[in-house]
Formats: C-alpha cells, structure tokens, sequence
C-alpha cells in the first residue's frame, strides 16, 4: 500500500530518528520559517533525533549541519555525511579533481543536446555529484538526459530545484543505511522514518528497506514517477506537511 493519508497512520509511536529531504519538504516558497525550527525543536525535546538528507551541496549542508539542531546531516544525494565537525565521504572518490573534471565533461556533452541547461548556483560547492537547474527541462527531456548519463557510467536524478549527474549506486537510501549503520546502529529500521517530497527522494520510499515513510502533499505531483511511493502522505504541501508530520508523531507517542 502507499500514499496512505497521514492521519490514518497508526506506527508513528515507535519513531526515534527522522531522516528528511529538505528542498520541498522542510521549506516554504524555498525558505525555512519559525514553525520548522519549533518543530525541530519539539522533536528533539522528545528525545527524536533528525538527520537532514538532501540533495544539496557539500558546501551548503556543511553550515546548515552545525547551525540546525540535527545529529547529522547527508549532501549530494548519498555522497557526503557531516556528523558534528567531521565530514565523512559516503562514495568511495580516489581522485576528487579528476573525478570533478569527469562530471565537467559529461555536463558539456549534455549542453551540446541540450543547449538551454544552466549549471546550479551550487555547484562550485559540490565534491561528488554536478547539478543544473530543472526548470523549463520536460519529463521527456528529463528521461533522455537520464539515458544519456546511464550510457556514460552515471547516474541521474533530479528534484524540484536541480537535475544530478553522480555516480552509479549514489542515493539518498545508500547513503542512509551507510550512514544508520556506522553511527546509529541502535536503531531498528521500524523506529526509522525516512521523509520527502520528489523524484531523488524515490529511494527513501523504497519499503524494502525503510517500511515508514512519509510524503509531504505536494509528491502527489510526481505519483506517476514515482516506482517506490511513500507510505504516507500528508495533507499540507511543503514546510506545512512536515510541521503536520511532527504534530502526528507528538500525538502519537
């Protein structure tokens, strides 16, 4: 079963680690507002840890790890962990310029196709992936630039804001269970609930591997994409459907 309205959810009492996407999930109109930071501020009163997991680059993510009250925080789609000051490389890279200049050229290649992509205003701050903007790309542009990355040995994904050329196996799942099993080992997967809104967060839905999950309303949008679906969904879009996620698992428990 999946896309169950969030209100019917009856497991959320056994919840101790949220791991959430950010982009689309945590913000409104691309913001962070008070409402987030009291509902992050009355899951860590209940003693539920919340691990930030986005697409998001190394650069950006390693101040939101220490500014945010989080345990820990994954960039790049699965390819870096920041755990307190450390900052820990989840994709095996052996040569980090030569693996950039790789990404670099595949981009190129890509523009020669697709003229009108724009690299991300983030991407200088990126170690593991290369990203360009979404917007004005087609679902049919979008499955081509997939194909056209999987011939290459890479990759693909994209979310609300950017398109991601990475490496094979690199995902937000991989990253997690990495990540779950190295510093939280004390978890069980039931007390895990994993949390997103779009395409590049399909393999924190996979149930397989996380049996809670939650989409915010507004990744009703991408249903027909979508081969792993969340569980549950939200009533309220964005930022507003993660505070209604909090108020259900303070209910709860």
């Amino acid at each position: 079963m999946a896309f169950i309205p969030l209100s019917q959810a009856n497991t959320l009492q056994a919840i101790r680690l949220v791991a959430t996407d950010m982009d689309g999930t945590l913000t409104i109109a691309e913001k962070f507002t008070p409402s987030l930071l009291k509902a992050f501020e009355t899951l860590t009163t209940k003693g539920i840890q919340i691990v930030v997991t986005t697409g998001r680059s190394a650069g950006w993510v390693s101040g939101l790890a220490h500014y945010l009250p989080v345990v820990g925080a994954i960039a790049e789609n699965g390819g870096i962990f920041y755990l307190g000051e450390s900052e820990i490389l989840l994709t095996p890279i052996m040569d980090l310029t030569d693996h950039r200049q790789k990404l670099a050229n595949s981009f190129e290649r890509l523009k020669t196709q697709f003229p009108q992509i724009q690299e991300s205003s983030d991407n200088r701050f990126r170690l593991t992936d290369w990203t360009f903007d979404v917007e004005g790309l087609s679902l049919d542009e979008l499955n081509t630039i997939a194909q056209c990355c999987k011939s290459w040995g890479w990759s693909f994904t994209y979310s609300t804001v950017q398109c991601h050329i990475k490496p094979l196996q690199q995902n937000k799942a991989a990253g997690l269970l990495t990540v779950l099993k190295d510093y939280f080992p004390a978890y069980s997967f039931e007390q895990v609930l994993t949390v997103g809104d779009s395409p590049n967060d399909e393999s924190l839905f996979d149930a397989s591997l996380f049996p809670q999950s939650v989409g915010v309303a507004n990744s009703l949008h991408y249903a027909d994409r979508l081969l792993h679906k969340p569980t549950y969904v939200t009533a309220a879009s964005e930022g507003e459907g993660f505070c209604e996620l909090v108020d259900a698992i303070v209910h709860a428990q």
